[in-house]
C-alpha cells in the first residue's frame, strides 16, 4: 500500500467518522437517539471551568480598561505585543498635564505666587504620573499576564480535551444505536466489538478532562495570589498619590495671601489652608459660592469689644504692611476697630500690631 492510497482510505475514514457524529448529533437534537450523560462531578466541573473562562475574561478586560483608559492605546499595546515587541514609551496624562503646569508657571514666572504655585503643581503630577506608569507595569506583570495565560494556554487545553470527550461521546452513542439496529448475527458481533472500543475511548477521554478540570481549583488559588498582589500594587499607588498631595497641599499653605498680595485685592478676606480640619466661614460675595461654613465662635468674632485673647488656628503671612502675619496655636490680643471690615480684626502681639483675619482665629475666654 503506497502513501497515496493510506491517505485515500484515512480521508475516507474520517469522512465516515465525521458524518456518522453529525447524524448522531441531529439525531439527538430532533429526540430520535439516546444519549450519554456525563457524571454530575464532570458536568460540575465543566461548569465551573467555563464560569471561570467567562468571569476572568470580563475582569481582565476591565483591568485593562483601568489601567489605560485610552482604546486606541490599547490597540497600540495589543498590537506590539502580538509582533512580540515592546511599544515606545509615551508621556501619560498627569506627565502631560504636570508638562504644561511648569511650561506655564515658568511664562508667568516662578517668582510670582500663581507660577510658583503652577510649577510645583506640575511637579506633583508628574510624579503622579511614574506611580501610575508604576502601577501600570507592576498590575500587568503580576495580575493581567497570569490570567491572560489562563485564557490563551490552560482553557484552550480544556476546550480542546472537552471538544475531544464530545467527539467520543458521539461515537459511543452512534455505535450504540447501531448495536440496537443490527440484525444478523455477524452484524451485531460487529457492533458490540465497535461498542467497546468506544467506550474505552470514552472512559479514557472522560478521565483526561476529568483531571484537567479539576486543575481549575489550583488555578483559583494562584488567582487570589496574584488578586493580592494587585490590591497591594494600588494600595501603593494610592499611598503615593495621597503623601505626593499631602506634601504639596503644604506647600501650598501659604499661596493664598501671596496671591491676593500679587493681585492688589487686600480686603478680600482669604481663607484657611485646605488642610486644616476646621471648617471656615463664606465672608464675601466672591468666596461666598465656595460653600464654606463659618466656625462656631464666628458671631462672637464678629462682635467682639474690647481686647480679647484668641488663639491662632493656621499660619497667616501678611499680604501688605496693614497686617500682622500669625504663627498656627500662638495666642495674641485682638479688638475691633470702628470702620473696618467685618471679616477682620486688629491683632496686637507685643509691640507688633496690624489686621488679622477672623477666620484663622478661635476667641479665647
Amino acid at each position: 500500500m503506497n502513501i497515496m492510497d493510506f491517505n485515500v482510505k484515512k480521508l475516507a475514514a474520517d469522512a465516515g467518522t465525521f458524518l456518522s457524529r453529525a447524524v448522531q448529533f441531529t439525531e439527538e437534537k430532533l429526540g430520535q437517539a439516546e444519549k450519554t450523560e456525563l457524571d454530575a462531578h464532570l458536568e460540575n466541573l465543566l461548569s465551573k471551568a467555563e464560569c471561570t473562562k467567562i468571569w476572568t475574561e470580563k475582569i481582565m478586560k476591565q483591568t485593562e480598561v483601568l489601567l489605560q483608559p485610552n482604546p486606541n492605546a490599547r490597540i497600540e499595546e495589543f498590537v506590539y505585543e502580538k509582533l512580540d515587541r515592546k511599544a515606545p514609551s509615551r508621556i501619560n496624562n498627569p506627565e502631560l498635564l504636570g508638562q504644561y503646569m511648569i511650561d506655564a508657571g515658568t511664562e508667568f514666572g516662578p517668582g510670582t505666587a500663581y507660577g510658583n504655585a503652577l510649577i510645583k503643581c506640575g511637579e506633583t503630577q508628574k510624579r503622579i504620573g511614574t506611580a501610575d506608569r508604576e502601577l501600570i507595569q507592576t498590575s500587568a506583570l503580576n495580575f493581567l499576564t497570569p490570567l491572560r495565560n489562563f485564557i490563551e494556554g490552560d482553557y484552550k487545553t480544556i476546550a480542546k480535551e472537552r471538544k475531544l470527550l464530545q467527539n467520543k461521546r458521539l461515537d459511543l452513542d452512534a455505535a450504540k444505536t447501531r448495536l440496537k439496529k443490527a440484525k444478523t448475527a455477524d452484524t451485531r458481533a460487529s457492533s458490540e466489538q465497535e461498542l467497546r472500543i468506544t467506550q474505552s475511548e470514552f472512559d479514557r477521554q472522560a478521565e483526561i478532562t476529568r483531571l484537567l478540570l479539576e486543575g481549575i481549583s489550583s488555578t483559583h488559588a494562584h488567582h487570589l495570589r496574584c488578586l493580592n498582589d494587585f490590591v497591594e500594587a494600588q494600595m501603593t499607588y494610592y499611598a503615593q498619590c495621597y503623601q505626593y498631595m499631602v506634601d504639596l497641599q503644604k506647600q501650598l499653605g501659604s499661596f493664598p495671601s501671596n496671591y491676593l498680595c500679587n493681585n492688589n485685592q487686600s480686603s478680600v478676606q482669604p481663607l484657611p489652608p485646605a488642610s486644616s480640619n476646621v471648617i471656615v466661614p463664606s465672608v464675601m460675595a466672591s468666596t461666598s459660592g465656595l460653600g464654606i461654613s463659618s466656625p462656631s465662635n464666628l458671631s462672637d468674632l464678629k462682635e467682639c469689644t474690647g481686647n480679647r485673647k484668641a488663639r491662632v488656628l493656621y499660619d497667616y503671612d501678611a499680604a501688605n504692611s496693614s497686617e500682622l502675619s500669625l504663627l498656627a496655636d500662638e495666642v495674641i490680643t485682638v479688638f475691633s476697630v470702628i470702620g473696618m471690615d467685618s471679616d477682620w480684626l486688629m491683632g496686637e502681639r507685643g509691640n507688633q500690631k496690624g489686621r488679622v483675619p477672623i477666620t484663622y482665629l478661635e476667641l479665647l475666654n
